[in-house]
């Protein structure tokens, strides 16, 4: 009888461990997930729940992958987009969609759908050079403002308001004709105005986390203002600036396009969305597919990118982190 109930007390005591151990490895394993996850990672997965940024950008890959591989394959298919045949010049002006042409041909014979693909090159090399000029400039002008603050604050500021005082366009128009019309010319053009609203966006951002703990506890154990900066309040504030540089580039794009729609942008024969708009224009009611094509590149991709921007701007929301 003491045998059997010291061989039941024993096997009590085993099963003590055995929970305990469980439970030990279970509770590391939730903290070792638990670790794991990071801002960037719940912000994929919210990311992913949302349609309508993962068809942005699905797009955006898709006209970045035609893009950058279109000489592999769009001269031998459809052309080149800015050389003309004067003996077939006649006869290939202006023919409607169809396979051969699937979105027409312009007045000089060439096919839309080549120039279209070779426009969104440069829309793209604008969309990001002019918005990442803008955003680098935003980032130190904001950062001095509100991490210093008094007459820095203050200079930047009211340097940015007489920016935000003109019309941007008109602004960009006004540069352009002091400094000459061209491609390079315009994104330097575009990303050097558009740094004031960048600047604002990240001071506030700034303004938002310097005096957390952590930043005093920083600066209390002798880092620099740099090393603060750059190590606890800027990745602390850049989901903002993810956000509004994504939105940035579709207003970039629709920026150049205008600018080669008025003929200060990118010069003929070279394609570009905007001076494809303009020479469609003139046959509007006649052959529309001049004009629709272009225009609805411009408009599938602004729209892509202002979809993830806003499918960005609600992943990285802290507010709506899983629980």
């Amino acid at each position: 009888m003491a045998d059997d109930t010291t061989q039941t007390s024993g096997e009590a005591k085993g099963e003590d461990i055995l929970g305990i151990f469980s439970a030990k490895a279970a509770a590391a394993a939730a903290g070792a997930q638990a670790s794991s996850r990071t801002m960037w990672g719940d912000a994929w997965k919210r990311l992913k729940r949302n349609k309508l940024a993962m068809i942005g950008m699905v797009w955006i890959g898709f006209v970045i992958v035609v893009a950058l591989t279109a000489d592999l394959w769009v001269p031998g298919t459809l052309g080149s987009p800015t050389e003309t045949d004067s003996a077939t010049m006649a006869q290939n002006s202006r023919l409607a969609p169809s396979l051969e042409h699937p979105f027409g041909t312009d007045t000089l014979g060439r096919d839309v759908l080549c120039r279209v693909i070779y426009g969104s090159r440069i829309s793209l090399a604008v969309g990001v050079l002019a918005t990442a000029i803008s955003t680098a400039l935003g980032l130190v002008m904001g950062a001095l403002a509100a991490y210093y603050g008094g007459v820095w604050d203050t200079i930047i500021m009211r340097l940015a308001d007489i920016f935000l005082a003109f019309p941007y366009t008109l602004f960009v128009i006004a540069m352009l004709a002091v400094i000459g019309p061209g491609i390079q010319n315009v994104f330097i053009a575009i990303g050097i105005l558009g740094w004031p609203s960048i600047a604002r966006v990240f001071r506030s951002a700034i303004l938002t986390v310097k005096e957390n703990d952590y930043v005093d506890a920083a600066r209390a154990m002798g880092a620099s203002d740099a090393r603060i900066i750059a190590r606890h309040i800027f990745p602390n504030s850049v989901a903002v600036i993810v956000v509004y540089a994504t939105m940035n580039i579709g207003s970039a794009i629709l920026t150049e396009a205008a600018l080669s729609f008025l003929g200060m942008g990118v010069q003929a024969p070279n394609p570009s969305w905007g001076i494809m708009i303009q020479d469609g224009a003139t046959y509007l009611a006649t052959q529309p597919w001049l004009m629709i094509m272009p225009g609805l590149a411009i408009l599938t991709t602004v729209l892509a990118f202002t979809l993830l921007g806003d499918g960005l701007r609600d992943a990285l929301d802290v507010k709506m982190k899983d629980a």
